[in-house]
């Protein structure tokens, strides 16, 4: 979901970066302008197919779209990091053009988390001039030097494009070279990849490898540091995903340690919420549950840049047997971005045992 995407801003971004000027573009726009009507946007629909290789590339005629990994990452002290590796896609309007007439705009988050430190980058793009951009086969997303890419091409028309890939970002203080190599298959979120959002029946294409592992290296203002673990990729893309009282979300990413892996997420309203969940058995094979299966509570806040945010939850799924709590590798994980929200690694213990990854924005 990240962003996760439905990224608080991003609009108001797409909008200074094209020379359009609002009074207050952010509040004209509602939460990134996606509980408002699509205009003229394509919407999902129910029942279509991915199409691989070509879903891995961009879809311009949705309005907002991204290519999202998170990773766990190990050194050999035992010590835990995190990395987040995002590039987002924001439509002006439908369609693509050439050069400098392209509607799209292009922005890019980068991350390290350590028990101690969060570092974070973030990088910005009009399209057409070859700044930033995805190709779908042989599989490349990028902006400036930020790049994930495949290492070698797949077969014409194998969803395996995203098979073995390489990542690298850089910041201020921060550094990473990984290459990440999927053993399991690409999952469909939802109702085979549509993944509704609201009652009202606001949903995106939703499609993750969750099945990666990692090794490569950190580079940390104290030196290199070789890192092995395990990442998860989502992409998501659509017009109107948000249903317009919908404030926030609360998203989880979970590698158990027996193999199984949960996505699930909490969109906040006015009332209890909007939650959804695909528990994926260790061969991946998906299993969308239904609305309002998944229980998540907060249980302890933090003063988080001038804010409370819940670092630690709990998140039960009764109907099979789920009952665990998480806590914060750093419970500064703050994004700091022009669009500012909470990142993180976790780890969780109860029921089940694991590590994964946090998201949390409205807050």
């Amino acid at each position: 979901m990240n962003a996760k995407p439905w990224f608080l801003g991003l609009c108001a971004i797409a909008l200074m970066l094209s020379g359009i000027a609002l009074r207050n573009p952010v509040e004209a726009q509602g939460f990134a302008g996606l509980g408002t009507t699509a205009e003229g946007f394509a919407i999902p629909q129910l029942g279509t197919s991915f199409s691989f290789p070509a879903d891995h590339g961009p879809h311009p005629d949705y309005r907002i779209e991204w290519w999202y990994l998170t990773a766990n990452l190990e050194a050999a002290d035992g010590t835990d990091y995190g990395v987040q590796w995002t590039l987002f896609r924001s439509g002006l309007v439908p369609g693509e053009k050439n050069g400098w007439s392209s509607p799209q705009v292009w922005m890019g988050h980068a991350a390290v988390t350590t028990p101690e430190k969060h570092y974070l980058a973030e990088r910005l793009s009009r399209g057409g001039t070859g700044q930033a951009g995805v190709i779908a086969a042989p599989f490349e997303a990028w902006i400036d030097d930020w790049r994930m890419q495949r290492l070698s091409p797949a077969s014409p028309g194998n969803a395996d494009e995203l098979s073995e890939t390489v990542l690298h970002a850089s910041g201020k203080d921060f550094r990473y070279d990984l290459q990440l190599q999927a053993k399991g298959p690409i999952v469909a979120q939802g109702q085979g990849g549509y993944s509704v959002k609201s009652a009202a029946g606001q949903a995106s294409y939703y499609y993750s490898q969750p099945f990666y592992t990692v090794e490569g290296k950190l580079t940390l203002p104290d030196g290199e540091i070789a890192v092995t673990g395990q990442a998860w990729l989502d992409r998501e893309w659509s017009s109107q995903p948000l249903a317009a009282d919908q404030t926030g979300w609360d998203w989880f990413s979970l590698h158990f340690e027996s193999g199984e892996k949960l996505m699930g997420f909490r969109l906040r309203d006015s009332g209890e919420g909007y939650t959804s969940a695909t528990w994926i058995s260790a061969d991946g094979k998906p299993a969308a549950l239904a609305p309002g299966k998944l229980k998540v509570m907060p249980l302890e806040m933090a003063d988080v840049a001038g804010r409370k945010i819940p670092i630690v939850w709990r998140i039960e799924l009764p109907s099979l047997g789920l009952d665990v709590t998480t806590s914060a590798l750093n419970p500064q994980a703050w994004m700091a971005t022009r669009t500012p929200y909470w990142e993180g690694p976790i780890r969780f213990e109860g029921t089940h045992g694991g590590r994964g990854y946090l998201e949390m924005t409205g807050y």
